[in-house]
C-alpha cells in the first residue's frame, strides 16, 4: 500500500506565497509521475501541475509563471511553490502519484487547505 501525505497548506493575503509539499510512502519502485490537483467549493478537481519521471513539466495556463512544480526523487516528494496567490487559487489541493509498487496503482492524499484572502 502507498499513502501520499500533503503539508503546508494555509491561510495566506493575496500576493503571497505558499509551498506544498507531498511526501509518498509505502513499498515503492518506481513513480511515474505526481501531479497536483485542487477543488474549489462547487467545482470539479482541476489538474494543476504534473511532473513524469523524467521530469517533464506541465502547468494549467492559470498558474503558468505563477507555480513551480519540483521533486526530490531520493524523498519521493512533490512540492508545489506557489507565488503571487490570488483569491481565486483558494481550494483544496491535492497531491496524485502513479506508483509502481506491488503494483501498479494511483493514489491520492487527503488534500491541504489553501486559503487566499483578498
Amino acid at each position: 500500500q502507498v499513502q501520499l501525505v500533503e503539508s503546508g497548506g494555509g491561510l495566506v493575503q493575496a500576493g503571497g506565497s505558499l509551498t506544498l509539499s507531498c511526501a509518498a510512502s509505502g513499498i515503492i519502485f518506481s513513480i511515474i509521475h505526481m501531479d497536483w490537483y485542487r477543488q474549489a467549493p462547487g467545482k470539479q478537481r482541476e489538474l494543476v501541475a504534473a511532473i513524469t519521471q523524467g521530469g517533464s513539466r506541465n502547468y494549467a495556463d492559470s498558474v503558468k509563471d505563477r507555480f513551480t512544480i519540483s521533486r526530490d526523487r531520493a524523498k519521493n516528494t512533490v512540492y508545489l511553490q506557489m507565488n503571487s496567490l490570488k483569491p481565486e487559487d483558494t481550494a483544496v489541493y491535492y497531491c496524485n502519484a502513479e506508483v509502481i509498487g506491488n503494483y501498479r496503482g494511483a493514489y491520492w492524499g487527503q488534500g491541504t487547505q489553501v486559503t487566499v484572502s483578498s
